[in-house]
């Protein structure tokens, strides 16, 4: 089974629906992509949720020996964190109440693992071991297909 591997960001100033926004467009992808995605996106939230998931990758790299290159932003969750109450005075002597939300993000990152066929069944294999199975998949249908080919050249010169 693969590890996992996290980082947690808590009590960002921004409020949640915003930062899921960002972390939307992040979800499921390779950890390249997604830094590219958030470079290049204007929000405010996307430099703080790029600096999570740089973190999140160093403690990939330091802590469990993974590669970058083989990590995936498996989970990515926003959620609420504590909210700051302030008060605004209004007409007639009135007070309206002002709520400035915070936010917890929470990355997970996993090993790219890749799903394979096999005879109608889905085998989900480690990046090492795709090769292999990748082989032996490739040298089946090569010999499927050629047993194919010469039914049918038979068949066609008769």
């Amino acid at each position: 089974m693969s590890e996992k591997v996290t980082a947690q960001l808590n009590n960002l100033r921004v409020s949640p629906r915003k930062v899921r926004l960002v972390t939307d467009q992040v979800r499921g992808l390779n950890v390249d992509k997604a830094l590219v995605v958030l470079e290049y996106n204007l929000k405010k939230p996307a430099d703080i949720v790029a600096k999570l998931v740089r973190s999140a990758v160093a403690n990939a790299e330091n802590n469990f020996k993974l590669k970058k290159d083989n990590l995936v932003i498996s989970e990515i969750q926003v959620g609420e964190g504590k909210t700051l109450k302030r008060w605004m005075p209004r007409a007639y002597g009135r007070a309206s109440k002002i709520l400035k939300r915070t936010s917890k993000i929470r990355v997970v990152l996993s090993e790219k693992v890749e799903v394979i066929e096999k005879n109608e069944k889905k085998v989900k294999v480690n990046k090492k071991e795709s090769d292999n199975v990748k082989k032996k998949l490739v040298k089946n249908v090569v010999k499927k297909s050629s047993k194919k080919v010469s039914k049918k050249s038979v068949k066609s010169n008769k």
